[in-house]
């Protein structure tokens, strides 16, 4: 028997109301997060420190007139007071050797409690779990003495060594090498094949989205890191751009101008890691989602 079309009409308009409303929201969110982002880019083409500080807390922020690239000229130099340019390369060279060396560590040991033949693998797990819970914050300063001990402040090392390997990468990957069929690791190495072998040719090939997750979360993290460079460098030789951004905001005055120019230089090197690995990374959460 077919529903009366007046209740089938009505029925057709509800879901599209509904949808109506639904697409409301997601465009409110989404100008809620970018607005800060935009603000930040049009103020970084203002080249007045105090008509920033002016436009602030109405719709000027969100508009110039006469935009200028003449704080990103004043503070793209390598040497020098302003040499955000240098930073900027320091940052990068951190992000990219923490991240290289953190996804081939971490996934090592991650295959290891997947598939190795450890005794204990079930004591050794628990102990990465237990490891995570501890903050940062708290061996801060033991690491500190023993970075300066060993002859490693104010280096690039300093900031790479002590965040290459974690508990939560560590995790993440014996997560996904423990879901892969265990016919594969029994296939080739009945083949023949070392574990180092299977862990490179085979298993490393299958964990792309893990591989992506791990980069864009261990880059974000190297990124942001503001207390451990700033307690383990002293010179611009190794000082990232986080650190630096700080010396804009002094006690006599802020330089508002400056200070948005670079961080703008300073959030794009992450967006273009989250917008190269974006796809395995929002395929990660979606598997992970159907497989839970």
């Amino acid at each position: 028997m077919t529903q009366p079309v007046p209740l089938a009409i009505a029925r057709g308009n509800g879901k599209r109301s509904l949808r109506i409303v639904q697409s409301l929201c997601i465009l409110v969110i989404a100008l809620v997060m970018i607005s800060p982002l935009f603000m930040l880019l049009i103020a970084s083409l203002k080249d007045d420190r105090f008509r920033i500080l002016a436009d602030m807390g109405s719709f000027r922020a969100f508009w110039v007139s006469d935009p200028t690239l003449s704080n990103y000229k004043e503070i793209a130099h390598f040497s020098g007071e302003l040499a955000y340019g240098r930073y900027l390369f320091n940052s990068l060279v951190i992000l990219g050797a923490t991240v290289v060396s953190g996804l081939v560590v971490n996934s090592m040991a991650g295959f290891v409690l997947a598939w190795g033949s450890l005794r204990g693998k079930a004591a050794l797990l628990a102990l990465v779990v237990a490891l995570y819970v501890i903050p940062q914050e708290s061996i801060i300063m033991p690491l500190v003495v023993m970075m300066s001990r060993a002859g490693l402040t104010d280096t690039f090392a300093v900031q790479i060594l002590p965040w290459v390997a974690s508990p939560l990468y560590v995790f993440l990957f014996y997560q996904f090498f423990a879901q892969l069929p265990k016919e594969l690791y029994e296939a080739a190495e009945m083949d023949g094949a070392s574990a180092f072998r299977i862990y490179r040719s085979i298993y490393m090939p299958l964990s792309l989205p893990a591989l992506a997750t791990v980069s864009i979360l261990m880059g974000i993290e190297s990124w942001n890191q503001y207390l451990w460079p700033t307690l383990v460098t002293q010179t611009d030789y190794a000082r990232p751009i986080a650190v630096a951004i700080a010396t804009f905001f002094g006690q006599d005055s802020i330089y508002w101008d400056r200070a948005m120019a670079a961080s703008v230089l300073m959030m794009i090197p992450v967006l273009i890691l989250y917008l190269a690995f974006q796809r395995w990374f929002v395929s990660s959460f979606v598997g992970s989602a159907v497989k839970g």
